[in-house]
């Protein structure tokens, strides 16, 4: 057998239920794992192995009186450092939050200790959710396991690396223009962002909130369909979480697509576009085609706004959702230190010096083109303007699953990229987003998935894009993509 780091969430969880493993040797193979290879990759902000421990020791009582609490029961999984772990410090990756420790869990990884997951840590992340390196954090770069001269991707960098990398069985991220699916691309895994009101927010440090989601990283599509089981339903803390009824994604997998009708948006190709990602890319389209699926060409002639929409509407969000940040209730405050006793502040330079030292250039870039925006004089011609151009988005993508059943387009332009050769340029970076920006403002569910590779030996994801809550579809086209391209067979990282 394998060794036992190296194993899927539904490989895990078939040996757990059959005593073949337990989850203490499983957890303590995880954490040999990250001890070994945490030092060169950087992918965890906070480790809680002892609780770790503690968590599988339970989790096989559970299994030896035959009461596992689910599918996932004794099984290691990573959280991003911006959902709120009950005792466990939390930071968003910056300075502001070091020593944050929140008294409550979101509801997110609530669901996952309540389904008997072993939770291993807490991944690193660009600041505040806000990049797509994983170099905004205050604490450290994380590297790609593939090659550590070059990024993760992001902002869920950390959870893709530790996916990558073996250092979990599978993780958690949040997407808000691309965050779980740009990384998922970068770092060869699976990444899914579901339909927004899928996934309850609660308790997850909120960047953007009419964008946010969240979803699974792993290792195998079937993998997502188990997480996403667990994760989604309605939460009365939540009142964007949909009513709607959540399915057993896992059970309904049809891996068939057969007379699927699968768009190809010409927008999401062209200039831009790296030959070899494209290449990779229109491989997977043809690989749909001998499937059995009908490939059909499509425009979205508004997609080419979807970029400077985001990065207004965002920005404008970030601005309100910082704002609590003040040095006065939460994480990093000039009060507490001695050379303001001896000095004393006033209010507002409680406020400026907390804020000044507390946070990074991204939080404090984006805090400024919010408060732009959104200012007296520039609001109708900025952020009401792009209020518009999203709802036009959203109405084209509606129009166009009218006529098909999925869309397929590059997940980025490139792949993964090198320490530093962006960061001068915020410009730069944002494009990075190009291709997975669109969707947030649709709320439209769409998953990440390895494609190939580049002669490199670095990992390119596709994209596949559903209608609003049909993630059964999606999954099922996925997983049968994700058979006939064998990647995980294939490829490995070169660790």
């Amino acid at each position: 057998m394998k060794e036992l780091y190296k194993l899927s969430l539904s490989e895990a969880a078939k040996e757990l239920a059959l005593g073949k493993i337990t989850s203490e040797k499983l957890t303590e193979a995880v954490f040999d794992r990250i001890h070994q290879i945490e030092p060169k990759v950087d992918a965890f902000i906070t480790l809680n192995e002892k609780a770790a421990k503690e968590q599988a020791k339970q989790s096989d009582k559970r299994r030896n009186n035959h009461q596992p609490l689910s599918a996932i029961d004794g099984i290691p999984i990573a959280v991003k450092d911006l959902f709120c772990t009950k005792g466990i410090r939390t930071t968003a990756a910056s300075k502001i939050l070091d020593d944050f420790i929140p008294e409550y869990e979101s509801t997110a990884t609530k669901k996952l200790l309540d389904a008997g997951a072993v939770i291993v840590g807490k991944t690193n992340l660009d600041q505040f959710a806000m990049g797509s390196s994983t170099e905004t954090s205050a604490f450290k770069k994380t590297k790609n396991p593939w090659d550590l001269n070059r990024v993760p991707g992001g902002s869920s960098g950390g959870s893709a690396a530790a996916v990558a990398a073996d250092m979990c069985i599978a993780a958690i991220g949040t997407d808000t223009g691309g965050s779980i699916r740009q990384p998922a691309s970068l770092c060869g895994i699976v990444g899914l962002k579901p339909t927004y009101g899928r996934v309850s927010r609660y308790g997850v440090i909120a960047m953007a909130s009419s964008l946010d989601t969240i979803g699974p990283m792993t290792k195998t599509v079937e993998d997502s369909a188990i997480l996403l089981k667990i994760l989604a339903g309605h939460d009365k803390n939540d009142s964007t979480t949909s009513e709607k009824n959540v399915p057993n994604y896992q059970k309904n997998l049809k891996k068939d697509v057969h007379n699927l009708k699968i768009g190809i948006p010409k927008e999401f190709f062209g200039e831009g576009m790296d030959p070899e990602v494209d290449k990779i890319v229109r491989a997977s389209i043809e690989k749909f085609r001998g499937l059995g699926a009908k490939i059909v060409p499509i425009s979205l002639p508004s997609i080419k706004y979807a970029l400077a929409v985001y990065y207004i509407i965002m920005p404008a969000e970030v601005t309100s959702n910082l704002a609590r940040f003040d040095g006065i209730r939460f994480g990093l405050s000039t009060i507490k230190k001695q050379e303001s006793r001896d000095k004393k502040q006033t209010l507002e330079e409680v406020y400026i010096n907390s804020r000044t030292e507390g946070f990074g250039d991204e939080a404090k870039r984006r805090i400024m083109l919010g408060n732009y925006v959104l200012s007296s004089g520039y609001y109708d011609a900025y952020y009401k303007k792009a209020m518009a151009v999203r709802t036009k988005v959203k109405e084209e993508f509606e129009k166009a699953f009218l006529s098909v059943d999925l869309m397929i387009t590059p997940v980025s332009p490139t792949a993964a990229f090198e320490f530093g050769e962006k960061s001068a340029d915020p410009l730069q970076m944002y494009l990075s987003d190009i291709h997975t920006v669109p969707i947030n403002p649709a709320g439209v569910p769409a998953i990440s998935i390895p494609a190939g590779v580049t002669k490199n030996n670095l990992p390119v994801g596709v994209q596949i894009i559903a209608p609003q809550f049909a993630e059964e579809q999606l999954l099922s086209a996925a997983v049968a993509l994700e058979k006939a391209i064998g990647f995980r067979n294939r490829y490995q990282p070169n660790l």
